[in-house]
This record gives C-alpha cells, structure tokens and sequence, in this order.
C-alpha cells in the first residue's frame, strides 16, 4: 500500500482509522528495526538505530493517546446525546 491508498473513512465512531492505521505502520518499523539490532555489529549504527526505535516508540506513545482522547470525547458526546433521549428523566 503506498501513501496515496490510504484514505480516511470520515465515519469513525470512537476511533479514527487513519490513526489506527499510523500505529500498525509505526509498530511495524519498530519490529524491523529491532530485528536490524539483532544483526548489526557496527556500533555507531546499532546506536543510530537504536535512536531510531525510541524515537518511534514516541511516536507510538502520542498516536495510542491521541486515540483514547478520541475514544473518551465520542463516549462523553454519546453519553450526552443519550441524557436527551432519556424521557423518564
């Protein structure tokens, strides 16, 4: 899949696909990257991409928190539109 195919789905309900979609390819480079450690002899390299890894170990940190604040803003709008529906209350 190249860059172009993704297209967002402007449907997500207390989550975003773009977003889950970023953190597999994030979580991917991370696996092959750690798997390249196990390979590399050559210390500068080994420590660049061990930079490399905790650098997106961060960018998987903000795109798992940005998804729960997505899914916490959907539950309090959910729960604020079902207050409305309740007609006993």
């Amino acid at each position: 899949m190249t860059e172009l195919d993704i297209k967002c789905q402007h449907a997500c309900k207390n989550t975003c696909a773009t977003l889950n979609e970023a953190l597999r390819r994030e979580t991917a480079m991370v696996r092959y990257y750690e798997s390249t450690l196990d390979e590399c002899n050559i210390p500068e390299v080994n420590s660049f991409i061990s930079g490399l890894v905790e650098d997106k170990r961060k960018v998987i940190l903000s795109l798992i928190q940005k998804l729960n604040e997505i899914h916490v803003r959907s539950q309090t709008l959910d729960g604020i539109a079902s207050s409305f529906n309740n007609i006993d209350g």
